[in-house]
């Protein structure tokens, strides 16, 4: 199952290559990543698998790279 942010940059990929379905996005997404692994060796750790990063504290990072937080950023702390 994908996350809700997962399925978003699939999506973006498919429009932005005007693929017909996500299915097709998908398909090609996987070639290019078999391509990348067979070009690397295939020497990635497994915590390098995913679409979006994680921070030190392991949830998962913004698009700016830094961790979602619950917490207020205007609060002083």
């Amino acid at each position: 199952m994908l996350s809700p942010e997962e399925l978003t940059a699939i999506d973006d990929f498919r429009f932005k290559h005007r693929m017909p379905t996500r299915a097709a996005a998908v398909r090609e997404l996987l070639k290019l990543g078999l391509a990348g692994l067979a070009a690397d060796g295939g020497r990635m750790k497994s915590s390098n698998y995913g679409v979006f990063g994680r921070g030190t504290d392991g949830h998962m990072c913004a698009h700016d790279g830094q961790p979602h937080s619950n917490s207020d950023p205007d609060a002083a702390g």
